[in-house]
């Protein structure tokens, strides 16, 4: 017999706290691996007024594409912002200039699924901390440092 689709109501999932202080404050699901996704991901997040869930960030392997379920905010695109509302669905692509950060920016919640394609490996930039990081799904794994504290390749190497 063929294997069963997988489903679950995005009402009935059970959202987590995630992120740091005041400003990256939000809920989230990993839907995607909790429908045992495997070359993708799927994330339902929601935003309080004011907050985002991530900081300003570009993938260097990574598409994203947002759906905005709820709520009113705006995304903050290399460098300029643009109004996002329920209905609007926003595809960001990898590579240089391509930094994105939703922020909800109204007086309600912000409800909205972010999917990505979810590369085994990825190396992502953070423009504003001057941070890189370097993740790995299978095993879980992840590197981040700020620019300009890497060490050269061949430090530690035995080289006789």
């Amino acid at each position: 017999m063929a294997n069963k689709p997988q489903k679950v109501h995005i009402d009935e999932i059970e959202l987590n706290a995630f992120g740091k202080g005041e400003k990256f404050s939000a809920r989230t699901a990993r839907i995607g691996e909790l429908l045992g996704m495997q070359k993708g991901g799927c994330s339902l997040v929601e935003l309080e007024p004011g907050k985002c869930a991530w900081p300003y960030h570009l993938h260097f392997a990574q598409e994203e594409l947002f759906v905005i379920l709820e709520g009113e905010g705006t995304l903050r695109y290399d460098d300029e912002r643009y109004p996002v509302r329920a209905g609007d669905v926003i595809f960001t692509p990898p590579g240089q200039g391509t930094a994105h950060q939703i922020v909800n920016t109204s007086g309600a919640r912000l409800r909205y699924l972010a999917l990505s394609s979810a590369s085994d490996t990825e190396v992502c930039y953070y423009p504003d901390s001057g941070k890189y990081g370097a993740y790995s799904r299978k095993p879980r794994f992840a590197f981040i440092a700020k620019e300009g504290t890497g060490t050269d390749y061949w430090d530690g190497e035995a080289s006789d």
